[in-house]
């Protein structure tokens, strides 16, 4: 019997060479090869400006901070993600608006989407679950459709004059759709390089940003700076140059920022990431195969039609006509065969943080439907042709029992 692990990381000699020339260059902390992995992440995404911090949910925060989201706001999230969605909002004291996934969908309804908009609403955050990125033309239809109501309460927020759009790609780094990649596609786009993300630098995370005429991005990248390492007005390695030793405190502020450690791990990372991507390509196309004559329906990767490809971070199958029982059971018995696997995502409105807000899992009958059947199988760039085999026979001979 062989272990399939659900996602272990995938690391190999260039990024243990990299985290050494780290540690024997005696600068560790957020220095020049974090400044080296923002602009490569910048030149890869082919966005404006990027800021590397320790965690997307740090960068959805942060970016909502600095947009001057507050108490009495309104952000708009779906009922079906992680709670780093949702929670970054509530960080704030502003308000997450749910909305309900599309019927037969993992992304949110955006016909619904217009109706949820209120004069306070300041943002929306779609989520690019599994890897698919959402829709970002039908989004900000929806946004120009409600420019009437918005109400500019900060600098930043006057900049856009209307509402804006901040990806959680946390799943996403690599996708496009429209031929544009994801960094590129909102107004700002968060990534996660946690320990099971496509790409990895064990904990990480970065904010980005597409062009915007009015929107100095030097300016706004000392904001984040600002923000993400107390309100110090100089960095580590600032400090370090001649003379420069004092630093004002301009705000009590937050602590976040990335590690040259983290980000060497990144660097190196980004150098195989294009063949890491194609692996996981080959692995989709050979599941969607393998399984064509089951029971079941996945999650679509790519579509010449609609324009859009994913990263292939997760490969999402629904059990059709099934319920949590079946699922749970169907979960067991891949265990026992040594393969794990996972649900994504548990909707929001289950859990027990948010039925304490008041929110109730009724009134998203869609993001139930998606989950109550739902399983993730593995799908990483180290899993073997073999492995992959092992995994699809597994899941049949557990559907078959």
């Amino acid at each position: 019997m062989m272990k399939i692990p659900f996602s272990p990381p995938d690391i190999g000699e260039e990024e243990i060479n990299e985290v050494v020339d780290t540690l024997k260059s005696g600068w560790i902390t957020t220095g020049p090869k974090t400044k080296r992995f923002e602009n490569l992440l910048t030149s890869f995404c082919m966005s404006q400006k990027t800021v590397c911090l320790d965690s997307c949910t740090a960068a959805l925060e942060m970016t909502l901070r600095i947009l001057g989201v507050k108490k009495g706001d309104e952000v708009i999230v779906p009922a079906y993600t992680y709670t780093a969605t949702a929670s970054a909002v509530c960080h704030l004291g502003a308000r997450p608006v749910m909305i309900d996934c599309a019927p037969n969908s993992v992304q949110m309804d955006y016909d619904k989407l217009p109706y949820l908009i209120t004069t306070h609403t300041k943002a929306i955050i779609p989520v690019d679950l599994g890897g698919v990125p959402c829709d970002y033309d039908k989004i900000f239809d929806a946004v120009i459709s409600k420019r009437h109501l918005f109400i500019s309460s900060s600098p930043l927020q006057d900049i856009f004059g209307r509402i804006v759009v901040i990806a959680d790609s946390a799943h996403g780094l690599g996708a496009r759709r429209n031929f544009i990649k994801t960094g590129a596609l909102a107004d700002f786009t968060a990534f996660s390089f946690h320990a099971v993300k496509n790409l990895t630098t064990g904990e990480g995370g970065a904010i980005t940003w597409k062009k915007h005429s009015d929107l100095d991005n030097d300016e706004l990248y000392r904001q984040f700076m600002l923000l993400s390492l107390h309100g110090q007005s100089k960095d580590a390695l600032e400090k370090t140059q001649i003379g420069s030793w004092e630093y004002d405190i301009v705000g009590p502020y937050f602590k976040c920022n990335m590690t040259d450690i983290a980000a060497s791990i990144g660097i190196a990372q980004l150098k195989r990431f294009p063949a890491m991507l194609k692996r996981r390509r080959k692995i989709i196309e050979f599941y969607n195969r393998e399984l064509s004559n089951c029971p079941v329906s996945v999650l679509q990767h790519y579509s010449e039609r609609e324009k859009f490809s994913s990263s292939g971070h997760l490969y999402l199958v629904k059990l059709i006509g099934q319920d949590e029982a079946y699922r749970n059971e169907i979960i067991r018995r891949l265990a026992a065969l040594g393969v794990a696997s996972n649900v994504h995502y548990k909707p929001l409105p289950m859990m027990t943080a948010y039925k304490k807000l008041g929110y109730d899992i009724n009134d998203f009958p869609y993001a139930y439907d998606m989950y109550k059947n739902e399983i993730t199988l593995p799908l990483y760039s180290k899993l073997t042709d073999e492995q992959a085999q092992y995994v699809v026979d597994s899941f049949k001979h557990a559907l078959a029992q």
